[in-house]
């Protein structure tokens, strides 16, 4: 089965660490999907305006691992460490959203938030810069949302939030990086970006996003921004 790629998805995320682990649908980072030259046709979209939601299906481009020796093959366990559960204990890798599957396709629910010169503009997509788009659906809340669904180990985890706190913060809004870029940032952090499996207080991270760098520390259910500088 060959899969063509419709479209790519360009956003600040050029790194994969700090990329949301879930689509959000309260997340306020905009991502464009730009269309291939074969599939920019405005016929293809006529009817999308009346949806609010689409479903993207994505590639997961990144995951090439050298383990399974070669450039193009991808490596994957029939268990997986999800960072939610703290990263020690294993799940099934079909009982999880890892990206290290046998098939490294993505899917993502999204709103749809305008069009733009034959693009779409869309938020709460948890992709990074570039990454192929095989498809796009619209999203039927009749038939896609079911209100007695369970959400099982997730459930637990769903509404944590860290709050993000710092010096950082306030010296960056007079350092000429953009209001959007501070917004996406402040919520990326509140996710908390670090691998389940880290904890430490006195480790630094840095996490890239919109050109510009974030140093910061975690201490408890705080993220605390030592600093924000321009790449």
């Amino acid at each position: 089965m060959e899969l063509k790629v419709i479209a790519y998805a360009r956003n600040g995320h050029t790194d994969k660490f700090g990329i949301p682990r879930q689509s959000r649908d309260e997340s306020p980072i905009l991502t464009r999907i730009v269309f291939e030259p074969e599939y920019k046709i405005a016929e293809a979209l006529r009817g999308i305006e009346g949806y609010s939601h689409l479903w993207l299906i994505w590639g997961f481009s990144k995951n090439q691992s050298e383990i399974s020796g070669g450039p193009n093959s991808l490596d994957w366990s029939p268990t997986v460490r999800p960072p939610r559960l703290g990263g020690n204990k294993r799940m099934g890798v079909f009982a999880t959203r890892s990206p290290f599957r046998p098939n490294p396709i993505g899917l993502s629910s999204v709103r749809l938030v305008g069009m733009e010169n034959g693009d779409l503009i869309v938020s709460g997509a948890d992709v990074l810069d570039g990454t192929p788009i095989y498809d796009i659906k619209p999203y039927l809340s009749f038939s896609d949302s079911h209100e007695d669904a369970q959400n099982g180990f997730a459930e637990e985890h769903k509404d944590e939030r860290l709050e993000v706190t710092g010096y950082g913060i306030t010296e960056s809004r007079d350092s000429g990086i953009p209001e959007e870029a501070l917004r996406d940032l402040e919520y990326i952090l509140s996710q908390d970006p670090r691998p389940g499996y880290q904890d430490d207080p006195a480790r630094e991270y840095k996490l890239d996003y919109m050109g510009w760098t974030v140093t910061f520390v975690v201490e408890g259910a705080k993220v605390i921004v030592r600093k924000i500088e321009k790449i």
